[in-house]
């Protein structure tokens, strides 16, 4: 049994060297002979073209200094030339629309604006007698007297014409003003003298005022008789009362009919356009 094996063995390592060994030997060698080839050819410098050979036509290499290039290519090119064509017309454009606005604003600024014409009418003549009720002054702040309702719910509009004088307690007159109506008052004169004013706030709420109202003026003429003592019977004079904004002014002037400093027409303007002023007093205002 054993010889039987020991044949076998020996048969099959006969056939391994004479027929398995060579043939895996040569495809070692095979192998290694592409290796060496592949070596080489890496290593191997490319052929230059000689000097004056043209290039091929087919070659479908980029060449920028090349008449023929790809169709992506050229499309590419023909786009830079739009886009180098369009740039210098946008910006004309802009610089036409610029130009444009500046020539419009030097012209606006060398046009004067027009200013709202002032109504510089004469003044009313003053109507009826000097009267002590319906006379007021303006000496301080803590010292000036004011034309207000005569009777209790009217509006300041419908007491025009008959008003009487309200003043600061002590200043000389009849009737002192109500305890907490005046919140605040500042009075100024002109350098020139030519008139003196008090503008200030009020808490309309401690006078009989009619409700929801946005008051009136009194001037020289109504209520009758009505006058300032700074420039006495005659002389310009405007007072207006704003119940609804707690606010009120009074300027009187030297002489009559002084329509620059104390223009009547102003009567629907408000305090402070018809008499400029102090109307904020710290923590203390008109609102």
């Amino acid at each position: 049994m054993l010889s039987f094996i020991s044949k076998i063995v020996a048969m099959s390592i006969f056939i391994y060297l004479c027929i398995v060994a060579p043939s895996a030997s040569g495809r070692i060698d095979k192998g290694t002979a592409s290796l060496s080839r592949y070596r080489t050819d890496a290593t191997r410098t490319k052929p230059t073209r000689p000097a004056g050979v043209p290039k091929s036509p087919h070659d479908n290499r980029y060449n920028p200094s090349s008449t023929s290039v790809p169709r992506g290519v050229r499309r590419d090119r023909q786009r830079d030339r739009s886009t180098q064509t369009d740039i210098p017309l946008r910006n004309n454009a802009n610089k036409a629309r610029i130009g444009a606005r500046k020539s419009l604003a030097r012209s606006r600024a060398a046009t004067p604006t027009k200013q709202r014409r002032q109504n510089e009418q004469p003044t009313p003549e003053p109507t009826g007698d000097a009267s002590a009720s319906t006379t007021v002054y303006v000496y301080g702040p803590n010292a000036f007297a004011l034309l207000l309702p005569q009777n209790s719910g009217e509006m300041v509009s419908d007491a025009e014409e008959g008003g009487i004088a309200y003043c600061t307690d002590g200043s000389g007159c009849g009737n002192p003003f109500p305890n907490g109506l005046i919140t605040g008052a500042a009075y100024s004169a002109s350098a020139d003298g030519s008139y003196v004013q008090i503008t200030g706030c009020m808490d309309s709420s401690k006078f009989p005022f009619a409700d929801n109202d946005d008051g009136g003026q009194f001037d020289v003429r109504y209520p009758n008789g009505a006058q300032c003592t700074f420039g006495g019977y005659g002389a310009s004079f405007i007072e207006q009362v704003e119940p609804s904004a707690n606010r009120f002014c009074l300027r009187c002037c030297k002489s009559a009919n002084d329509q620059q400093n104390c223009n009547s027409h102003q009567d629907r303007a408000g305090c402070p356009v018809a008499v400029p002023g102090t109307y904020e007093f710290g923590e203390v205002g008109c609102s």
